[in-house]
């Protein structure tokens, strides 16, 4: 700044802004030294002819970027009091401090120069109402603004390029934990952990639902891992919907690496303000995708087959499949498909005893109004469906049988394990606080007090763990005898009455039919009255 020449008395008489940015808190931390020369600013000011109470700084912006993505009050301030007159020179250690983008930039200079107002950095005293001048602080925020698209583009090439051969070091879901090598990733060491996840994928399997996994560990009692971060405890909690749907739908609970599953964008609001949003991307758009990574809870090929069940659950939209199965009395809600323009079917209910219907939502034009190309009573439909799928099962009725009494026995099982571990777990953390306790000074009576207290709670907590653990060992069902198992294999014989069971409800026939039935194309004969039926059975029969 050996430019002293042009401060005039004009510019002397007015107030001198020193302007300090860092660009993030991080660097307000930790890089002090840049933050104590822009503060040193405030003598060189002195220097140059202001009086200390006529120099002002502007702070206020420290943390925050200088690229236009976030409001910057001092900047607005600094760029008000500017337009007014008031400034006489705005001092800052370089161009990028004030701004790294040209919008903001050229906005300071063009009042700059209307204003008679001097810009000063660690290499001069320029006036942008001068042509050389104008030029040099051009060409200084173009620079500036290149530099910070070049250094982000560096870090950006070197973060894909680790991402690339999976070695870039992330946040991982709970039950994983990095190795020692590049790229390594484990399981938990915690046994319990490594259950509950376990569980949860193994349940789906059967139910189907990620909601139905969040009910059944609800009805158990059963807890569930929960970690915010990386570096964090891991905390047992009462499972949300939001917890098991995160664990489906992970791709590295498959034993896969991802890597850009997210799009940061900009856009303008309706007030006129910048935004920023985060988009999800399909799949097909991730930036990286390496399946068979790590060892996995689940493989690849079972991860894509859950996520299409999942996607299929949701409610559907206008000419889409039905979605989970309901409680209705429809058995072919969201399996049904129109025969003339192929959408799929809503269903609906009529009369005092509620009969199932089905009807096209696509219409046709009939004498100036529009008309269901199909609208039919579902209770034959339904029947003659169920006869066909019973007459397709019944040869693999008796070993369906005995999977059904396996699968009871084992859904027991798995809650009985963890709250068998949820018991060790409560143990150990008794012991724990036991042994803190009696490690303290017994003088220290305020911290013995205390570790006292946490004691007496984790105890509460284990014998609570302990009764539950009794109580489900006592409640848990006996195992068939010879003669009983005998006489479940004959009434597996005959499905059909287990399929009009009374015990048997309307979404345990749904999720049966789903099991073999692809869809079923309804064609209606309105002359004739008479309903033309084709099942298109999985594998394409």
């Amino acid at each position: 700044m050996s430019e002293s020449g042009k401060v005039k008395l004009s510019h002397t008489r007015r107030a001198a802004f020193v302007y300090i940015r860092q660009s993030s808190p991080s660097q307000v931390e930790y890089n002090r030294e840049s933050t104590a020369r822009q503060y040193a600013l405030v003598e060189k000011a002195c220097e140059l002819g202001w009086a200390k109470e006529q120099v002002t700084v502007v702070d206020e912006d420290l943390g925050l970027s200088g690229s236009g993505s976030v409001k910057r009050s001092g900047a607005a301030r600094m760029t008000a009091e500017v337009a007014l007159g008031h400034v006489g020179i705005v001092l800052g250690l370089e161009v990028s401090r004030l701004a790294r983008n040209n919008a903001d930039w050229y906005r300071l200079l063009d009042l700059c120069g209307m204003t008679d107002t001097l810009i000063g950095d660690s290499d001069g005293i320029y006036h942008p109402a001068l042509f050389n001048d104008r030029l040099v602080l051009g060409l200084k925020g173009t620079m500036s603004e290149a530099e910070l698209h070049i250094l982000r583009a560096r870090l950006d090439g070197g973060i894909r390029n680790k991402a690339a051969r999976g070695e870039l070091r992330r946040g991982l879901p709970v039950g994983f934990v990095w190795g020692e090598e590049d790229g390594e990733v484990l399981f938990q060491s915690d046994e319990a952990v490594v259950g509950a996840l376990h569980t949860g994928f193994s349940k789906f399997t059967e139910l189907g639902s990620a909601r139905k996994v969040w009910l059944w560990f609800r009805s158990e009692g059963l807890s569930f891992p929960l970690r915010a971060t990386m570096n964090s405890q891991i905390r047992w909690v009462a499972p949300t919907y939001t917890a098991i749907h995160n664990v489906l739908t992970n791709p590295v609970y498959a034993g896969a690496y991802a890597y850009g599953k997210c799009r940061h964008e900009r856009y303008v609001d309706e007030q006129g303000r910048f935004r920023r949003r985060t988009r999800h991307l399909p799949l097909a758009e991730w930036a990286v995708l390496l399946p068979d990574h790590h060892p996995g809870f689940i493989d690849w090929a079972t991860y894509q087959a859950n996520q299409n069940r999942i996607d299929a659950n949701v409610h559907p939209q206008p000419h889409q499949a039905g979605g989970a199965v309901r409680e209705g009395a429809a058995l072919l809600q969201g399996l049904a498909i129109c025969g003339k323009c192929g959408r799929h079917l809503h269903t609906h209910y009529s009369g005092r005893n509620a009969s199932p219907g089905y009807h096209c939502s696509g219409k046709d034009i009939v004498q100036g109004r529009g008309v269901y190309c199909l609208n039919v009573g579902g209770v034959q439909i339904d029947q003659a469906v169920a006869d066909a799928f019973l007459k397709a099962l019944t040869p693999a009725a008796v070993e369906a049988t005995e999977q059904a009494m396996r699968q009871l026995e084992a859904d027991h099982d798995a809650a009985l394990g963890q709250w068998r571990l949820a018991v060790e777990r409560a143990r150990y953390e008794a012991e724990r606080a036991e042994r803190q306790y009696r490690a303290v000074e017994p003088e220290n009576r305020l911290v013995a007090r205390g570790l006292e207290t946490e004691w007496e709670k984790r105890l509460r907590e284990l014998t609570a763990a302990e009764a539950e653990l009794e109580r489900r060992q006592q409640q848990r069902p006996r195992t068939l005898s010879p003669e009983e198992k005998a006489r479940v294999r004959a009434l597996g014989s005959d499905l059909r009455k287990v399929w009009t069971a009374p015990t048997t409800t309307d979404r345990d026939r749904k999720e049966l039919l789903r099991t073999l039935l692809e869809e079923v194309i309804v064609v209606v004969d309105r002359p004739e009255h008479r309903v033309h039926l084709t099942l298109r059975w999985r594998g394409g029969s």
